[in-house]
C-alpha cells in the first residue's frame, strides 16, 4: 500500500533517519473507552449548562420575556405569566437536568462504540495506522 508519508519520501532529496511503523488497532479497552467517554461527556455538561444560563441571561437582559409575556396575556387575559413561572433557578434546574441527561447517553454511546468496534474488529482486521519518529 501506497501512503502520503511514502510518497514525500520518495520526493524528498535527502533520506530522513525517522522511521514509519505501521500498526493496526485490533482493540480498544472497554473501561478506558468508558472513562474517556465520561470526561467528554462531564466537559459537555458544562458547556451545556453555562449556556443555558447565559442563553436566558441574555433573553431576559432584551426584554424578550415581557414581550412575550405581554403577547400572551393579550390572549389569556393576563390570567398566566411566563416571568412568573421562568426564573433563573428554574432554567438552571432544567439546564442541570439536560446536563445529567447528555453525561448519560454520551457516557453510554462510548461504551456501545467501543464494544462495536471490537466486534467490527474480528471481521476487518483492525484499523491500520502509520506512525513515525522524527
Amino acid at each position: 500500500m501506497s501512503t502520503v508519508a511514502d510518497k514525500l519520501a520518495k520526493k524528498s532529496p535527502q533520506k530522513s533517519s525517522s522511521k514509519q511503523v505501521r500498526l493496526r488497532l485490533v482493540y480498544i479497552d472497554f473501561w478506558s473507552a468508558v472513562k474517556l467517554s465520561f470526561l467528554v461527556a462531564i466537559a459537555i455538561a458544562i458547556v451545556t449548562l453555562v449556556s443555558f444560563v447565559l442563553l436566558f441571561l441574555v433573553i431576559e437582559s432584551t426584554g424578550l420575556i415581557a414581550q412575550v409575556d405581554e403577547f400572551i396575556g393579550s390572549f389569556s387575559g393576563g390570567r398566566f405569566s411566563i416571568a412568573a413561572t421562568v426564573g433563573l433557578p428554574q432554567v438552571f434546574a432544567f439546564g442541570s437536568v439536560v446536563a445529567i441527561l447528555n453525561l448519560i447517553v454520551v457516557t453510554v454511546m462510548g461504551a456501545i462504540s467501543a464494544g462495536i468496534y471490537n466486534m467490527c474488529v474480528k471481521i476487518t482486521g483492525g484499523l491500520l495506522v502509520g506512525l513515525t519518529s522524527n
